[in-house]
């Protein structure tokens, strides 16, 4: 937690070929791989309000333009306003006629209104000229923007533009698919085979009337502009009053230019999301659908499946050309004994291989799942010529892999490095009784449950210069035992991590 805020110093590759600290990766148990940002799919699942906590659905959200109706943020400093009460004085007549000695019939009544309040720099709805409301929430005005007609009237006719285009693309491609039978068939007499047909294909009805856009008034540009004022030039300005840029683009619609026409700002909601895999569709992380809940459901960040590496320190001045070496701990997150072994970094063929297996494994893959589709569609729709593209299973998007950009300047003294870490085991931390010493290798200094510090002696490359980087880079294979299927299985894994070591201090 220490470098929390800090570039990382240990650095893992990614199966597509970026570098990512291991807090920003991710563990795919059915792929087997390590996933970053990019080899994942960001999906949606709840949106909801971080001031009130309201759970919103998605068409909802989407109506409200994803801002909370409750909820308001201060047009000056963007803290969230507060409802305060106040009690206003409202004259109140009388039904009945007045008696003598009582006067006109009007009685004093107290009534509870609400405004805006700001806490951070004390801005209120009344510094606008925004009335009091009889209600804390639900009953402000809004600042209506003088363009929201034309901006509808553009909005519906680029919709029916858009509506329109589908519309004749689906007649196009109708209009080419090949006719599967000579011979009408005799047995729908209803028509509701063709109709189904015909919605699973994602083509409209017959009866379906055709999208046509309305004419609206184009836009025409002019070059008459209206003159400044006289006194632009010659009335000082207090700064005060005057807007600055972030309160001016927290209303684009009108963008004021004083801080008298600044309305409050509906909340902006917030959303959970869940991330797949890009290969096998997988989820590798799940929140909890409820707001307040910080759990998920499923969460397989790579440091609780992938060895931890740490960097403890250098234990000699780096020189050019020379040896040296760095301690490394190295901890074991999961429930299994794992088999470690350290060893130098692939060469440049060797990760085109290991590039060129991957694209095979994966277009076998997409092969296989598209013809699946493409046989239980044509078992629905006993017709051969329906299982076009459309109906096929569409490609998911992987990220092309590329060759690693990141490149180590040192070469291990050692080729191999074998160990094994231990299982993680929480009540080890507390156990008194005095672990009895077994043979270790000569680069293992320390070891206590399932963490183990190494020495990894390396030389460095010649060219380097004082001041330059030192970058150690070692292909790291290890043992996981997956869980996911019925048996656990064990599997030899590898991945790629590169550690700064430090700087070049002398010749």
């Amino acid at each position: 937690m220490a470098n929390f805020m800090q570039n990382s110093v240990v650095s893992y590759a990614c199966t597509c070929g970026l570098v990512n600290p291991i807090t920003k990766l991710f563990f795919c148990r059915h792929c087997l791989k390590l996933r970053c940002g990019f080899c994942v799919c960001h999906e949606v699942d709840s949106h909801f309000c971080s001031n009130c906590l309201e759970n919103i659905p998605s068409s909802e959200a989407k109506h409200k333009k994803n801002c909370c109706t409750n909820c308001f943020n201060c047009p000056c400093c963007q803290h969230t306003l507060s409802a305060r009460a106040t009690m206003v004085v409202v004259p109140k007549k009388t039904d009945d006629s007045p008696k003598e000695g009582e006067g006109d019939g009007v009685k004093a009544v107290t009534k509870k209104m609400y405004y805006l309040s700001c806490l951070g720099c004390r801005w209120t709805s009344r510094d606008v000229g925004i009335p009091d409301q009889n209600v804390a929430t639900g009953a402000w005005p809004e600042n209506e923007c003088s363009y929201q007609t034309r901006f509808n009237a553009l909005l519906e006719y680029y919709q029916a533009v858009v509506l329109q285009d589908k519309q004749e693309k689906q007649e196009y491609l109708r209009r080419k698919t090949p006719k599967a039978h000579k011979f009408p068939s005799l047995t729908d007499r209803t028509g509701l085979t063709v109709s189904m047909i015909r919605r699973q294909i994602g083509w409209p009805d017959k009866n379906t009337q055709k999208a046509k856009p309305v004419n609206i008034t184009p836009s025409v540009a002019t070059d008459e502009l209206e003159d400044l004022p006289a006194d632009v030039f010659t009335q000082p300005i207090n700064l005060r009053n005057v807007s600055n840029i972030q309160q001016r683009h927290g209303q684009p619609s009108d963008q004021p230019f004083t801080v008298n026409k600044l309305y409050p700002q509906r909340r902006i909601l917030w959303i959970k999301r869940s991330l797949r895999c890009r290969q096998c569709e997988h989820n590798v992380i799940k929140p909890e659908y409820h707001p307040t809940s910080v759990k998920y459901r499923i969460q397989l960040f790579a440091n609780y499946h992938v060895p931890d590496v740490l960097l403890v320190r250098s234990e000699e001045v780096l020189h050019a050309g020379k040896s040296g070496s760095i301690i490394l701990k190295l901890t074991n997150p999961t429930m299994h004994d794992m088999s470690i072994k350290i060893k130098e970094l692939p060469t440049l063929s060797e990760e085109l291989e290991m590039i060129e297996e991957f694209k095979l494994a994966c277009k076998i893959k997409e092969n296989t799942a598209t013809s699946a589709a493409a046989e239980s569609l044509k078992s629905i729709t006993s017709s051969p010529s329906l299982t076009s593209t459309t109906l096929s299973r569409q490609t998911s998007l992987i990220e092309d892999p590329r060759i690693v950009q990141q490149k180590a300047n040192v070469k291990l003294n050692n080729s191999e490095l074998n160990f094994v870490l231990n299982q993680r085991d929480d009540s080890t931390e507390f156990d008194e009784d005095v672990q009895t010493p077994r043979e270790e290798p000569e680069f293992i200094i320390w070891r206590k449950s399932n963490k183990v510090s190494i020495r990894l002696p390396f030389t460095t490359d010649e060219s380097l210069k004082v001041g330059d980087l030192v970058k150690v880079g070692f292909t790291m294979e290890y043992t996981y035992v997956n869980t996911v299927t019925n048996t656990p299985t064990s599997h030899t894994l590898s991945a790629r991590v590169f550690i700064d070591a430090g700087q070049i201090l002398g010749e």
